[in-house]
């Protein structure tokens, strides 16, 4: 299991964090996913066996995000 925080530079209101989230429904291995846009991060628990960094960045940028 691998933890990973990434910096969201455009995040503008309060329900970004939601759409964030919503990528943990087309990625199988996600065990945890929390987006604050307080915080502007995005904290994804994951297991390496499953999923890749790679896979994480593209669906973000996917959801129309961009990692900082």
């Amino acid at each position: 299991m691998i933890k990973v925080v990434y910096r969201i530079a455009d995040m503008t209101c309060s329900s970004c964090p939601m759409h964030l989230e919503a990528i943990e429904d087309d990625l199988p291995g996600i065990r945890r996913i929390k987006a604050s846009y307080q915080k502007g991060t995005l904290e994804v628990d994951f297991d390496e066996a499953l999923l890749s960094e790679d896979q994480i960045k593209a669906a973000v940028a996917q959801a129309g995000y961009t990692i900082a």
